[in-house]
């Protein structure tokens, strides 16, 4: 029988401020399934955005309220509220007026990871993707885990939830450890998984020393095999993948060791068989998700769950049936034999790997992509530039908008246009839009039968719809 979890520790009432956001919006689904009453604001919510995530908080029992403090009175334990959430925000000063506490979303999710077995993903890529692996693996053998996910998981939406929490009946809790803003630094997890590092953010050495941080608060530790996480190696779990190349070698200090070997990538999927240290055998893995780095993140959900006890064959069954994250390469529909994929890529990795993964699926890929910030743009400027270059064919096209501004105070002194000049200047079929409009009219026009359109991008509520709205374009041109 799967351990019991521990209810809402005696808290009743909970304000949940910028509660449209993926991660506060999970807490506070995650309150509300264990039995605790949860009210919430958002400024998306203030201008008629996010109607859908509003309906679904609703048909939870979250009473929602305009973010100017009339929601938050003497019955409130406290509040949580998003990092974006600045000081002099009404609902921040009517907190302050009435002393309630108001805690960081980070820290009410380290609540959540103290308070059981927990299971938390850190690394660059992948995390949602292996949180929701990780998640489906254990519900399919009956584990009844519980999950808080900076993703919507496909199989909770068919379940009639939004799709980013669940909360089980065991003490196992799946979560995702964001490097971004340093909240990882906050958790000490009863299992730590690290999956990879590249520059997104911070720098690598900064991130390196992040990870070397968060390897110490674990309980236990499993990590990719890559060079630059040999000093976290001894006495932890290390995974790999070979595919290609010398057989695998073994890993210094390491207690255990997961290897993925004769990888077939293939256009919906891929095959590899999965092998691990000890007596737990070999078994034959076939996943419904494209890309080298989706084998990568099944190898390691598969040896999370392994340190839980589940077996190679269950693992198997299970990623066999893997419904998806949303926007993590999730086709959006057909017309006229063009595929629309939407992807939250957005750093240098992420984007070659969702194009890498496309080209599985047709010979030519019409790309947009947005940036999700004039910071991220500066900082990742060159990197970003030798990604889309190197992973786009001379035949794809790339469409690039302006850069997604979210508000506040920012320099506006870098633009898409100087990257997909420089792109275009090495050969590439790149160009700059100002006004998405263009590019849907462009985009259509340009479309043929058999071509892919992958939409990218991160941040902006608005991509999805994007996609949905292309797709439409196409359907009627077709």
């Amino acid at each position: 029988m799967p351990r019991r979890v521990m209810g809402t520790l005696g808290v009743t009432k909970v304000h949940f401020i910028g509660i449209a956001g993926s991660g506060v919006s999970a807490l506070a689904q995650f309150h509300v399934m264990g039995g605790g009453r949860a009210t919430g604001s958002d400024r998306a919510f203030d201008r008629g955005e996010a109607a859908e995530v509003r309906e679904k908080l609703g048909e939870l029992g979250v009473r929602v309220f305009p973010q100017d403090g009339s929601a938050l009175d003497g019955s409130h334990a406290y509040a949580v509220a998003s990092a974006a959430l600045e000081e002099e925000n009404p609902e921040m000063r009517r907190a302050r007026e009435l002393s309630i506490e108001v805690r960081h979303r980070a820290d009410e999710l380290a609540r959540h990871v103290s308070a059981g077995r927990a299971i938390a993903v850190a690394g660059t890529s992948g995390k949602s993707t292996v949180a929701a692996m990780a998640f489906e693996i254990l519900d399919h053998v009956g584990l009844s885990p519980s999950i808080i996910a900076g993703g919507e998981l496909l199989a909770l939406k068919e379940r009639g939830l939004m799709g980013n929490a669940l909360r089980g009946r065991s003490d196992l809790l799946v979560v995702e450890a964001d490097e971004s803003d340093g909240t990882l630094a906050r958790y000490r997890p009863w299992l730590g998984v690290l999956l990879n590092v590249s520059k997104d953010h911070k720098e690598v050495a900064e991130l390196k020393r992040m990870f070397a941080d968060f390897r110490g608060r674990c309980g236990e530790f499993a990590a990719q095999a890559l060079a630059e996480f040999e000093d976290f190696m001894p006495g932890s779990l290390a995974f790999r993948v070979e595919a290609g190349g010398p057989p695998p070698r073994g890993v210094a200090g390491a207690r255990e060791e997961w290897v993925a070997r004769d990888v077939r990538l293939g256009p919906e999927g891929s095959r590899f068989s999965v092998s691990a240290s000890g007596s737990r055998g070999e078994a034959r893995f076939s996943i419904p998700v494209p890309g080298l780095y989706n084998v990568e993140n099944a190898l390691a959900a598969a040896a999370t769950c392994g340190r839980v006890g589940v077996s190679l064959e269950a693992a198997a069954a299970a990623l066999a049936r893997f419904k998806g994250v949303s926007r993590r390469f999730e086709r959006v529909g057909m017309a006229g034999g063009i595929e629309v994929v939407s992807d939250y890529a957005h750093n240098p990795v992420k984007l070659e790997a969702a194009l890498r993964a496309a080209h599985l699926r047709a010979r030519r890929v019409l790309a947009v992509f947005q940036l999700h910030g004039y910071a991220p743009a500066r900082f990742l400027k060159n990197e970003l530039i030798e990604s889309l270059s190197a992973a786009l064919s001379p035949e794809d096209v790339l469409w690039m908008p302006e850069i997604f501004y979210a508000g506040g105070t920012v320099r506006k002194d870098i633009s898409a246009d100087d990257i997909v000049r420089a792109v275009a200047a090495r050969g590439r079929k790149a160009f700059f839009a100002a006004d998405r409009g263009e590019i849907v009219a462009a985009l259509v026009r340009e479309a043929r039968p058999g071509d892919l359109v992958l939409v990218m991008g991160a941040r902006d509520p608005g991509l999805p719809g994007f996609a949905r709205r292309l797709l439409a374009e196409l359907g009627v041109k077709y």
